[in-house]
């Protein structure tokens, strides 16, 4: 079967993590162009008159401010201010009236009844969209010449947001693309791309989020970490002078009232086997019978081992995988800064 055609009947898209051997997918993403199936993510569409100000009520970020050009990081949280998503939105449709929120696949049917609990009166109409669009990542030094190639548009800035008639482009950065497609248009557009670009899966996406510091949140780990955990508001997913949503007191306590005790950093782990699960337990050898962080995602390393992002006490030296005894993690720097 033909990928795409995997992609559009698959009753388990994310399970996709690879088209060839992962390693050498993600060697391929770390040292050049790749086009990658994004098997992974889902869709939720919002519509209708009060759709701004629904999403603006709900998530972390500024919604109401958000215009047709720009593509923002949010997420969505409990009362108690713990994530329950992540995601990228961005807007489209007639007038760029719809909102569009890219999140992983296996989320969205639980987030689309959680989100729908809130729209009460509200003229909003929220669907799971995901059997209707395809998203594809582009990635590398040539990302630029392999979209304009294609004939779609490449935005000017770092999350931003380009519409044509064939698709919608989200530049994450120079290097880093998302195009957002109607299904009917996947098997065309992913044959040219796939003649300039290494063809991946979803495993060597993933290895760039944690490359680049992006953490998610997947099942495993809902409701488990504040957004400075996660370091969601260094990369501009939290909005400190927007209204209230659900959590946001605990967060904006979380900032200005104190140093956040866990955050999220990059390792590297020497183990051979499965990557790491989201949610599996690491460890410090001075604190050995209690958990000092979480994996939030671990994919394999383009030099072996894994790479993978984990929350981790600020105060702690020394972790460990899964047990106080377990392989050590290695420290290695993000693109930004964490105080």
């Amino acid at each position: 079967m033909a990928l795409w055609q995997f992609l559009q009947s698959s009753a388990d898209a994310g399970a996709l993590a690879q088209i060839g051997k992962a390693e050498q997918e993600v060697a391929a993403a770390a040292s050049g162009d790749v086009v990658v199936a994004l098997a992974h993510f889902g869709c939720l569409r919002a519509q209708g008159a009060d759709a701004a100000n629904y999403l603006h009520n709900l998530l972390t970020n500024d919604i109401s401010g958000l215009k047709p050009e720009q593509l923002r990081r949010a997420g969505f949280c409990t009362a108690k201010g713990r994530l329950l998503s992540t995601f990228l939105i961005w807007r489209d449709g007639a007038d760029a009236a719809d909102y569009f929120l890219l999140l992983p696949r296996d989320l969205t049917n639980g987030l689309a009844r959680k989100l729908g609990m809130y729209i009460l009166r509200s003229k909003v109409k929220l669907a799971d969209v995901s059997e209707e669009f395809a998203a594809v990542g582009v990635s590398g030094p040539h990302a630029e010449a392999i979209l304009t190639g294609a004939g779609l548009a490449f935005p000017a800035a770092d999350m931003s947001v380009a519409h044509t008639a064939a698709a919608t482009v989200l530049r994450l950065s120079a290097t880093r693309a998302i195009i957002s497609v109607a299904g009917a248009q996947l098997p065309a557009l992913w044959e040219t791309l796939a003649s300039k670009a290494t063809p991946c899966g979803s495993q060597a996406w993933r290895w760039l989020d944690v490359r680049d510091g992006l953490g998610s949140i997947a099942a495993a780990t809902q409701e488990e970490f504040v957004p400075q955990m996660l370091n969601l508001e260094l990369v501009e997913g939290v909005s400190f002078r927007k209204g209230c949503y659900p959590g946001q007191e605990i967060v904006a306590r979380s900032q200005y009232l104190g140093k956040v005790k866990r955050r999220m950093y990059r390792a590297h782990v020497a183990a051979a086997g499965a990557p790491p699960a989201p949610g599996t337990h690491v460890y410090s050898p001075a604190n050995p019978d209690q958990a000092s962080g979480m994996v939030v995602d671990a994919t394999p390393g383009p030099a072996g081992g894994f790479d993978l992002l984990a929350v981790l006490q600020t105060a702690g030296e020394q972790f460990r995988l899964s047990s106080a005894d377990g392989p050590a993690l290695q420290l290695q720097p993000l693109p930004y800064a964490v105080s």
